[in-house]
């Protein structure tokens, strides 16, 4: 009995571990991506945050930094931080 529960738990973490790894956020290249690979691949960005992205990339030209996109409506430094690692130029 006790090598089926401990089958079944490490199938569990098997399973737990790489479906984590399957949800968790994407670098994306902000200057390239567009709206929906942005909500998805970001933190605290949604559709609609993103659309904003897409729409001031193609009004006023490429991003450069981490803080031009804080120009933006709705991106602001915490939402920065929690991105920096997973946002490309």
């Amino acid at each position: 009995m006790k090598k089926i529960i401990y089958g079944f738990n490490l199938m569990a973490l098997i399973f737990t571990l790489a479906f984590s790894s399957a949800v968790s956020a994407q670098a994306v290249n902000i200057n390239t991506a567009d709206a929906q690979t942005i909500a998805d691949s970001l933190k605290g960005i949604g559709l609609s945050k993103a659309q904003a992205i897409v729409a001031w990339r193609e009004t006023n030209g490429k991003f450069t930094d981490l803080e031009t996109l804080q120009e933006v409506k709705g991106i602001g430094a915490k939402t920065l931080e929690k991105n920096k690692e997973d946002i490309q130029f």
